[in-house]
């Protein structure tokens, strides 16, 4: 009797499941989660097996064809979550179980297009100017994929336009499937094939006496006389000067024997770390790590264990936690995963980790080769790694026996995915996956988002508590202070036995910055700025200044006729900046030299949009009127470090945004820098404010704290609170102490009042009391509804179609409690040369409303973290 399977294939804008059978050859071999090649259609494409069922769904079945991988590329339990993912998310199941594959495995089936027989442009009517682009292309080129043809002829209808020719022979088609990019990595290697006696009575056969290939192969051989088995040929080569050549002449004289083996491509070999054991836990964290225990312990017997909500301050000892919980989990036969919002953390997470379990940590995220993710996913896949570290990619990885899942800063919206389907928080997502593999999930963070708040107050979440922040270890400040020549007061440091556990929080001074207005200061710093910068100078520590939006000057306009300068694709003002990097040049870098110096190459200040990535040089006259008088207004970082450069010019001063971080080893070679003391202050933006430890930091500047507060967006207030809180955080961690000056034009605003004085559950409560008025979350679902067209008549007319279709659904289904807004533009009417308009459901469960309807181009996203 046939076996039947259930697959989901890898085309694009096909959804749901099919049904095939497994020829006898296969039988007994595939399993679900297999990675297989079917037919689909005229094409072979990619599928991945579900599940067996006992009857197909349709009379006749196609076979698989073959097995792409021997084992099983999703684990049951991944598969279980892609279907949930799916569920939860309205996205099609085939996108959720890519995103669970790594990059190169993948290949989706395409057509391959050759000039046909009949060249040229013979046919009964001249070809269109789109048919004969395609000729062009393909005479010019040879046979191509329809997707590089995509690339080369963008935007284009061709495949429509393409078909007569088709038909008349011009161009032949042929259904391809890729093969996957990445493969296991090989090396050469070689080892001795004779006993040392034999090697030593051959010598005479090596060459000539006196020439220098005898000498170079006679070091060979001493080599691998050393070498107990087989060695890469590089270490050969390094060692005794030879090559190729020399290992083929020995070979063919059975001295030694070629061969290969394979090799893995790690991202962190070469990261240097010093093994450290654990800390004592302080009072708090004793508390906390006892109920963590608990529950992993109760995980493992069996028993559904709630996610752990890990409230604790800046500097509480958050971390130490998460890595005594991985330790239990390593010790017990498990792996586990551990979530860091940005890539720029990851190192500084992952020396800790690899401190602690060297040789059991993998790596990933986005800015490794294919290869590297490649070896890391197969190694976890074995179950070679007990713990997996990265950005929400790293939830994904196949672990075999997953027993926890960490989300370090859990309220950061940079773990949401809205770029690409499927739309989804990492967060949600890991409080799932824990639940379908039975294991724990640890949220943590020193400002909990509202909803994960709410829901530990109401007692879906575990909640925790560190409420007092860890005073750094007196040697190892001692030892920084000693090293960097700082001489602290004697109130830094008490005797021993007077050693305390904690320390406050770093005292808040909120400064109007319209009383320094009126006072005469026109400067970005207030006065108080200045002088707290100028004690940190004197003082030789280190100073933060933050500020939330990148560039020179945030709009420029002109003043006779009012014209400001939009980019011509999004309809948002163009930033002023003074280049840093070349955009053509995004080659690694190696240095911060070579970083500083990349920074200074493009001679003339450039207008970006940061939607898009246009670019235009600055006009010198008003493109409406003529006027000279066109010039730039607000602030941005570079203003920042420029006015502090001017202000302070012996300071040395680092720039930490997206300009300085886009090539590989940016983030790395910064912070290092400013770790060593080789910079006085460091200016960026949200990047400074997610976890880093900076001991020598006394002094954070919040050049402008409104930055965001104002935006009409839900969780405006609750992003500015959090950055706020959180970049307040990185002064004070030593005996030096700290303090914190934010600069603001709203002092009275309860956001500011509650970061002022790190008080978190003032604002949650005053957020919350907004929330509730207005009924969104966490008291009710939001789903956001965008279409985009490049006609905004197109784009008006569909979004009042779908919505009138929702009113009849909503009525048909009688879900009062469910309600419509819109459709209108959002905040950020057009990008990338596309009009916006959207559509919010509110209510109890509106996903529900829209499962297995038909949507068409319009993008849904399930309580997404920003309306904009």
């Amino acid at each position: 009797m046939p076996i039947y399977l259930e697959i989901v294939v890898n085309v694009p804008r096909v959804e749901g499941v099919f049904h095939y059978h497994l020829p006898d050859r296969l039988e007994g071999k595939v399993k679900p989660g297999h990675l297989v090649e079917v037919p689909f259609g005229r094409q072979n494409v990619q599928g991945v097996v579900l599940r067996q069922v006992s009857k197909p769904s349709v009379s006749e079945t196609r076979p698989v064809r073959s097995m792409i991988d021997d084992q099983v590329v999703l684990t049951a339990a991944q598969l279980a979550l892609a279907e949930h993912l799916a569920e939860s998310t309205l996205a099609p199941l085939s996108a959720c179980i890519n995103l669970m594959l790594p990059a190169g495995l993948a290949q989706i089936g395409d057509t391959q297009y050759s000039p046909g027989g009949r060249s040229g442009y013979s046919g009964t009517k001249p070809p269109t100017d789109l048919q004969r682009r395609v000729l062009d292309l393909l005479a010019k080129r040879g046979p191509l994929l329809g997707r590089q043809i995509d690339r080369s002829i963008p935007r284009q209808r061709w495949r429509q336009a393409i078909r007569p020719l088709i038909q008349r022979g011009q161009i032949n088609t042929k259904a391809v499937l890729p093969a996957p990019k990445v493969q296991p990595k090989s090396v050469r290697t070689v080892r001795l094939a004779r006993t040392p006696e034999m090697v030593t009575a051959k010598e005479g056969e090596l060459g000539r006496q006196g020439s220098q290939a005898r000498e170079r192969r006679k070091a060979i051989l001493a080599y691998l006389l050393e070498e107990p088995g087989p060695v890469e040929v590089s270490w050969v080569y390094a060692a005794s000067g030879g090559n190729l050549q020399d290992l083929r002449y020995l070979a063919d004289r059975d001295l030694i024997i070629l061969g290969e083996s394979e090799v893995w491509r790690d991202p962190l070999e070469g990261l240097e770390f010093v093994i450290k054991e654990p800390p004592r836990l302080t009072r708090d964290q004793q508390l906390v790590w006892e109920a963590v225990s608990a529950a992993l312990k109760r995980a493992r017997e069996g028993e559904k264990i709630p996610a752990h909500l890990l409230h604790g301050v800046t500097g509480s000892g958050k971390t130490e936690i998460y890595l005594r919980a991985v330790d239990e989990v390593i010790r017990a036969g498990q792996q586990a995963i551990v979530l860091v919002p940005e890539i720029a953390l990851t190192p500084q997470t992952v020396r800790r980790f690899l401190a602690r379990f060297p040789g059991q940590v993998g790596l990933i995220h986005s800015g490794l080769s294919p290869g590297e993710r490649y070896d890391t996913w197969r190694r976890a896949r074995q179950g070679d790694l007990g713990v997996i570290i990265g950005p929400r990619s790293a939830l994904f990885s196949p672990l075999p026996k997953l027993g926890l899942i960490v989300v370090d800063e859990c309220h950061d919206d940079t773990y949401y995915q809205g770029e690409i389907q499927p739309y989804y928080h990492g967060r949600r997502i890991a409080v799932a996956y824990a639940g379908l593999v039975g294991g724990v999930c640890l949220l943590g963070s020193a400002t909990p988002d509202l909803g994960s708040q709410y829901k530990a107050e109401k007692g879906e979440f575990r909640y925790l508590h560190l409420p007092a922040r860890i005073l750094a270890h007196r040697q190892a400040v001692e030892q920084q202070l000693e090293r960097f020549s700082i001489q602290p007061s004697a109130s830094h440091f008490q005797p021993l036995e007077h050693q305390v556990e904690t320390i406050d929080l770093p005292p808040v001074k909120v400064v109007d910055m319209r009383e320094e207005l009126k006072a005469g200061n026109r400067s970005i710093f207030s006065y108080a700025l200045r002088d707290a910068l100028h004690r940190v100078l004197e003082s030789n520590q280190q100073a933060i200044l933050f500020l939330n939006r990148r560039g020179t000057a945030t709009y420029v306009f002109c003043r006779d006729c009012g014209h400001s300068l939009h980019c011509p694709r999004c309809d948002t003002p163009l930033t002023f900046h003074q280049p840093r990097h070349s955009p053509e040049d995004l080659a690694p870098i190696s240095s911060i030299e070579a970083l500083m110096t990349d920074a200074h190459t493009q001679p003339e200040p450039l207008l970006i949009c940061h939607h898009c990535g246009y670019q235009r040089k600055m006009p010198r006259k008003c493109p409406q009127c003529g006027s000279t008088h066109i010039r730039q207004y607000g602030t941005g970082t570079e203003r920042v470090e420029t006015d502090l450069q001017n202000l302070f010019p012996q300071a040395r001063t680092l720039r930490w945004d997206y300009e300085t971080t886009r090539k590989k080893g940016a983030h790395e070679i910064i912070m290092s820098h400013f770790l060593s003391h080789r910079a006085d202050v460091l200016i960026g933006t949200q990047m400074l404010a997610k976890g880093l430890d900076l001991p020598l930091v006394t002094l954070v500047g919040v050049v402008l704290a409104d930055v965001g507060l104002n935006l009409p967006d839900y969780h405006a207030a609750e992003r500015t609170f959090q950055v706020l809180t959180q970049v307040a955080g990185r002064a004070g961690r030593s005996p030096l102490g700290g303090e914190v000056i934010l600069q603001t034009y709203q002092p009275d605003h309860y956001v500011i009042q509650a970061a002022a004085e790190h008080d978190f559950f003032a604002f949650y409560k005053q957020e919350l009391g907004q929330r509730r008025k207005i009924g969104y979350p966490p008291f009710n679902q939001l789903v956001r509804l965008e279409y985009r067209h490049t006609n905004p008549a197109q784009a008006e007319q569909a979004a009042q179609t779908l919505a009138g279709q929702i009113e009849k659904w909503l009525a048909e289904e009688s879900r009062s409690a469910t309600q419509i807004i819109g459709p209108v533009p959002p905040f950020y009417a057009r990008l990338r040369g596309s009009y916006r308009w959207q559509i919010i459901l509110r209510g109890p469960n509106p996903v529900s409303l829209l499962r297995g309807r038909q949507l068409g181009d319009w993008k849904v996203e399930v309580n997404p973290p920003s309306l904009l």
